[in-house]
């Protein structure tokens, strides 16, 4: 787990993920580090946008010796800096970057298009944006 005193290395795209997180994921352990990140996180928690990868990723199987095996996560960080207006190495407070998410990517339709081919679409489709919630 990352020290909370420092400052949290993230994904972009891990802003749509851990908007919709319900406990899927691609093994227990990666499962369990999401769910304990997004506990600990807090909207005024420092985050550096990562590009490549993140404390996030530190628990994934994909995760091969510090890069990442699977071939569409960088198009879709791309893809969130820019519906963002952000950039890659960029540091900001959590609670402004899933504001950004939420405000031009969710609420505009936009997920689907970002990363709809994912294999964990289908559950963001069904689940309710937290950041809905946390920014109303």
């Amino acid at each position: 787990m990352w020290d909370k005193e420092k400052v949290l290395s993230l994904r972009a795209h891990h802003g749509l993920c851990m908007a919709y997180f319900v406990g899927e994921g691609y093994s227990s352990g990666f499962k369990k580090h999401m769910a304990e990140v997004l506990q600990a996180v807090q909207p005024e928690t420092p985050v550096r946008l990562a590009a490549g990868v993140d404390e996030i990723c530190s628990a994934c199987p994909h995760n091969c010796g510090g890069v990442c095996e699977s071939p569409t996560v960088d198009s879709h960080d791309r893809a969130v800096l820019q519906a963002c207006g952000l950039q890659k190495d960029q540091q900001l407070r959590f609670g402004e970057f899933t504001s950004l998410v939420q405000e031009k990517i969710i609420a505009k339709g936009l997920r689907e298009e970002i990363c709809g081919d994912c294999q964990w679409s289908s559950i963001c489709a069904a689940t309710p944006s937290r950041w809905a919630k946390a920014h109303s």
